[in-house]
């Protein structure tokens, strides 16, 4: 395209600064378009278009005159499409990193390493897409057959976050695809591009005109425009990955069309630690939980419980851990850790060292904002390890999405449990024990919907993702259940004559 990048690409084509809607790429009805800007050095690197409210119609038009044609394709025709665009993300895969480590900063191993996660989705669907079945049954009434059939539920609307911009749009078209469901995409403001080439990618698979749309917003339009696509009578199917309070919004807006909806929403994730723990695997695997692109995962350990033995020991460790990570722009050879991806973010991370400092909280490593520093033009926070956490602070009832690691301390299982449940949330519940009968115990104690038992995270295209209380409804990924999202249910009754 024409825009001047910060970086090369091996497939310049890639590369769309246009919102793509019925098979057209195109500007903005308004014309306008507005800036994104590279996290690790504030800096504006490309622009993309300012779409509207009054840009969803054309938009959901066009995927439901694409859906009357797409529902009947041959599953197996599905699978093929899906199967190529699988292929053409990996042919494209670092240059897809690239796009994804300037948009939300984290540093390219990373954005390598979701682009890696992310093709799971790809691969499963493909394979889910010819495993759609319906039921026969012989009922109690007699000379009478009840039959069911799957059928894909019609238009669907994926709201997704900038955190993952790749997995989350690949794990919610993916299941869309393959169930039969065209599919209208609205990208996070932050993250427009690299949905944009995953429509480019899609194109060139081979998927029909209308299939796949991405329209981009900017942060000032995204509330209306978001909600207009929950509104629009021919959109029977939204999903949406975010915050509590958006998702509430979000299913406020379907209700009144009584549309399916999945949200996949914030977690206070608590992350366990007792006595037997082997406590190297337990801080090798929350290193990667917790300071993965700066803390910035609904799936990140919130709180850290430890048990009193060996919460000292935890500690150093962790301590050590921490500070040999190297902060830096996410392009930067070397760098393990890159900036928060908003400058709202830098705030909220502030607010919450402030808060712990005052209530007690003792600051082991970090608890500085880096942004405005030599050589931090972006937006840094230092690795952060505060000990002597507190049920008052504010780091114990907000999700942070800053690298900020706190740890509680407990003293038996009972209390461990108590603590991680008095949350609002139910996304992720984690653990590290080699006490069997306490890990059975645990698994069914704790209130998530995922239980990550003596390893951190466990998303996987085979795994049912999702969570429980308010992180959300419906699940993600996984066999059956994920397709299932996108599909209703229809029963046929048949009455036989004469003797059976």
């Amino acid at each position: 395209m024409a825009q001047n990048l910060p970086f090369k690409m091996n497939n310049p084509d890639l590369f769309r600064d246009k919102s793509l809607i019925g098979g057209e790429w195109k500007e903005a009805s308004s014309g306008k378009r507005f800036d994104v800007y590279d996290p690790g050095s504030n800096k504006v690197w490309a622009t993309a278009p300012d779409n509207t409210a009054e840009d969803t119609d054309a938009a959901v038009k066009a995927s439901y005159e694409a859906f009357q044609s797409f529902r009947k394709t041959n599953p197996k025709q599905r699978a093929q499409w899906l199967l190529k665009w699988d292929q053409l993300i990996r042919d494209n895969r670092d240059d897809l990193a690239k796009i994804v480590t300037y948009e939300c900063g984290k540093p390219i191993a990373e954005s390598q390493g979701e682009l890696d996660y992310a093709l799971g989705f790809t691969w499963w669907f493909a394979g889910e897409a010819e495993r759609v079945m319906g039921t026969v049954q012989t009922p109690s009434a007699p000379n009478r057959r009840v039959f069911t059939i799957k059928q894909p539920i019609g238009v669907a609307v994926a709201l997704v976050p900038w955190n993952f911009p790749i997995a989350m749009i690949l794990r919610k078209a993916g299941a869309a695809l393959a169930a039969g469901c065209t599919m209208v995409v609205k990208p996070s403001p932050e993250t427009p591009f690299s949905v944009l080439a995953l429509a480019y990618l899609a194109e060139q698979a081979g998927f029909p005109k209308g299939v796949f749309s991405a329209l981009t917003t900017s942060l000032e339009n995204t509330p209306a425009l978001s909600e207009a696509l929950c509104r629009h009578p021919l959109v029977k199917k939204v999903t949406f990955t975010g915050s509590t309070r958006v998702g509430k919004l979000v299913a406020k807006h379907c209700s009144d069309g009584l549309k399916k909806v999945t949200l996949e929403l914030g977690g206070n994730c608590p992350f366990l630690v007792f006595d037997d723990a082997d406590l190297d695997q337990a801080a090798t695997q929350l290193m990667a939980l917790k300071y993965r692109h700066a803390g910035q995962a609904c799936i990140t350990a919130n709180r850290v419980f430890v048990q009193k033995g060996v919460y000292d020991k935890f500690a150093k460790i962790l301590a050590e851990k921490a500070g040999a990570l190297k902060v830096g722009h996410g392009a930067t050879e070397g760098v393990t850790m890159g900036p928060v991806t908003t400058p709202r973010s830098l705030d909220k991370a502030e607010a919450h060292i402030a808060d712990a400092k005052k209530l007690g909280g003792q600051i082991v490593l970090g608890g500085n904002k880096l942004h405005g520093t030599k050589g931090y033009d972006g937006y840094f926070f230092e690795p952060t390890l505060i000990t002597g956490a507190k049920k008052e602070m504010m780091i114990s009832s907000e999700e942070q999405f800053s690298p900020i690691l706190a740890l509680f301390e407990f003293d038996t299982e009972e209390e461990a449990v108590q603590k991680a449940n008095d949350t609002s949330m139910g996304l992720a519940s984690y653990f590290f024990t080699k006490n069997i009968d306490r890990t059975w115990r645990l698994l069914e104690n704790l209130e998530a919907g995922m239980i990550g038992m003596n390893t951190g995270n466990s998303s996987a295209a085979e795994t049912p993702f999702g969570g429980i209380k308010e992180s959300g409804y419906g699940k993600e990924s996984g066999k059956d259940v994920a397709v299932n999202e996108y599909l209703v249910t229809k029963t046929g009754t048949l009455t036989l004559s004469g003797q059976y």
